[in-house]
């Protein structure tokens, strides 16, 4: 097996026990991500090479970031994504599934430039934009609730 071969079969996994670890080593973990609209009405979803299902775009704040930094850095490296116009906060969540102590900052952004695809395709294995009434069969749960609550009106729950 060739080394580029072994690091691509080494690569989820290294990264699945990493996010495990951070997890648990964290006090507090905050996120965010983001329901990107384009002009025809769908939104954009991202699949992740380390765990299951069809995400909203996003991911941790770092130490020394702000939200909004946190969120045009994540938005630029799994998707492309440029905001023009500052996102509209949505809401903030409890993610139990993740973690006791993972919270995520939710935005909406209708304004955007998409120069490329994912910036590490080691990480985000597939995206693309859906319409509302056509999302990838394994949507997580999470995102189809996010998407109910700004599109159908949905009472807004404060779990992810």
């Amino acid at each position: 097996m060739s080394l580029d071969a072994l690091r691509r079969t080494l690569e989820p996994a290294i990264r699945r026990v990493l996010h495990t670890y951070w997890r648990f080593a964290r006090a507090m973990t905050f996120g965010v991500r983001a329901i990107v609209i384009d002009p025809q009405g769908r939104v954009l979803l991202v699949k992740h090479s380390y765990v299951s299902g069809w995400h909203l775009p996003g991911g941790g704040v770092e130490v020394g970031e702000t939200v909004h930094d946190a969120l045009a850095r994540e938005l630029l490296e799994e998707a492309g994504i440029t905001a023009l116009e500052p996102p509209t906060l949505q809401g903030l969540f409890f993610n139990s599934r993740d973690s006791r102590r993972d919270h995520v900052a939710l935005f909406a952004i209708r304004a955007f430039r998409q120069d490329g695809g994912p910036r590490d395709p080691r990480e985000i294995i597939d995206h693309g934009f859906f319409a509302l009434d056509a999302l990838p069969p394994d949507t997580t749960r999470g995102t189809r609730a996010r998407l109910a609550e700004l599109f159908e009106g949905v009472a807004v729950s404060p779990r992810w």
